[in-house]
C-alpha cells in the first residue's frame, strides 16, 4: 500500500456558499491538514534553526536603516462617505467600497517578542462603523485576538468573513462575534448591496500552536462591484493562482500586495514574495493600482526595513510597475482616483 493510499484525503468547502470554479470539490486535506492545492506543505523547521544560527549578511545595513512607515494622524476617513483604501500598517486596511466598510487582518498592538515599529493614525477604539472583518489566515501577525476584541467592542454590528475552520479561534475571542467560513473559490453571501466578496487561493500555511499545523485554511480576498475589483493578497508565495484569479474574476483595479519578510530566501520563499515577485503577481492579475503591505511595521525577517520600498521604486522607474502608490499609514487612497 502506498503512502497516498494510506493517507486520509478529504475535500472541504462551505456547502451553503456558491463556488465559482467549475468542478471544484473543495479544499483538499491530507490527514486533516489543508494542502496548497494538491500538495501538503509543512515548513522545514530545520531551516528555522539554520536561520537562527547563521549571520545575516545584511546585518550592518539593517542596523543602519532607520526606515519606518510615515503616519498621517487623524480619523476623518472613518466619517467620510467616499470609497477609499486606508493602510493601517502591516496587512491592516480600512476599505470602504460602495458604502460598505471592511477591515482586513487587523493587528494594532505589539506581537509576542516583536514590537510594532509604526503607530496608528488614531486609537483603535475610534475605528467605528466597520461592517465586515476580513481575515486572510490565522498567523498571529494577521489574526490578533486582542485587536479583534477591541474592534468588536467598538463595532457591535461587525461580522467576520474567514477561512475554513477559523471559527473556533473567533469563538475564543468572543462567542457572540458572527462569522461565515469559506473555502477557495467561494463567494460569501452576507455582504449587502452591490459588493461581492470572494475567498480565493494563496500559497501559504498555518500554525499558531504545537498541534495545529495546517488545521485552518489560508487565502486571499477579491472585492467586486460593477465598476471596480479589489484584490487583497494576504500572505502568499509566488504561484499559478494569480493567473487563475484573473481568469476567473477579471483584471484587478486595485491590488494590495505583500512585499516584505522575504529574507533569507531559503526560509521565506515558500511563504512570502519579494518585491520583484509581488510585481510579477500584480502583472499576472493585470493590476491597476499597486499598494504594498507587509513591510515596515514589524521586524519579521533579515532584509533592512526600507529595502522593499527602495526596490519597488526601482522597479517602477524601470517601467514594470505602472500603478505604484506608497501611502502613509492613515492616508486615504480614494478609489475614484485609481480607475
Amino acid at each position: 500500500m502506498t503512502l497516498q493510499q494510506k493517507s486520509s484525503i478529504r475535500h472541504i468547502k462551505n456547502e451553503r456558499l456558491e463556488t465559482i470554479k467549475k468542478d471544484h470539490r473543495g479544499n483538499k486535506t491530507i490527514n486533516g491538514q489543508f494542502a496548497n492545492g494538491d500538495e501538503l506543505y509543512t515548513p522545514d523547521f530545520g531551516n528555522v534553526l539554520r536561520w537562527q544560527l547563521s549571520r545575516n549578511p545584511q546585518r550592518e545595513e539593517k542596523k543602519q536603516d532607520s526606515f519606518a512607515p510615515p503616519v498621517l494622524e487623524g480619523f476623518d476617513f472613518i466619517a467620510s462617505d467616499e470609497d477609499m483604501v486606508v493602510w493601517l500598517g502591516h496587512c491592516s486596511f480600512f476599505i470602504r467600497l460602495a458604502g460598505v466598510t471592511f477591515l482586513t487582518d487587523p493587528v494594532f498592538y505589539d506581537l509576542p517578542m516583536t514590537p510594532r515599529r509604526a503607530g496608528l493614525p488614531c486609537p483603535p477604539e475610534q475605528l467605528r462603523h466597520i461592517s465586515f472583518l476580513l481575515l486572510s489566515h490565522a498567523h498571529r501577525d494577521h489574526l490578533d485576538k486582542k485587536t479583534i476584541r477591541t474592534v468588536f467592542e467598538s463595532n457591535p454590528q461587525l461580522k467576520a468573513l474567514v477561512p475554513l475552520r477559523a471559527g473556533n479561534l473567533l469563538r475564543s475571542v468572543n462567542p457572540h462575534l458572527p462569522y461565515q467560513e469559506a473555502g477557495w473559490y467561494q463567494k460569501f453571501d452576507l455582504v449587502p448591496g452591490e459588493v461581492e466578496v470572494y475567498y480565493m487561493p494563496a500559497a501559504h500555511w498555518h500554525r499558531r500552536g504545537m498541534l495545529d499545523m495546517n488545521k485552518v485554511l489560508w487565502g486571499s480576498f477579491v472585492l467586486k462591484t460593477p465598476s471596480l475589483s479589489l484584490y487583497f493578497a494576504g500572505d502568499s508565495a509566488m504561484g499559478p493562482h494569480f493567473e487563475e484569479i484573473e481568469e476567473l474574476l477579471g483584471p484587478m483595479d486595485v491590488c494590495l500586495m505583500p512585499v516584505g519578510a522575504y529574507k533569507p530566501a531559503f526560509l521565506m520563499a515558500k511563504s512570502h514574495m519579494n518585491p520583484h515577485e509581488s510585481v510579477k503577481a500584480y502583472n499576472l492579475l493585470r493590476g491597476g493600482t499597486f499598494i504594498p503591505m507587509h513591510y515596515g511595521t514589524f521586524d519579521l525577517s533579515d532584509e533592512p526595513p526600507g529595502e522593499p520600498v527602495r526596490l519597488l521604486r526601482q522597479i517602477a522607474a524601470g517601467g514594470m510597475l505602472q500603478g505604484l502608490k506608497l501611502p502613509a499609514i492613515g492616508e486615504p487612497v480614494l478609489l475614484r482616483e485609481t480607475r
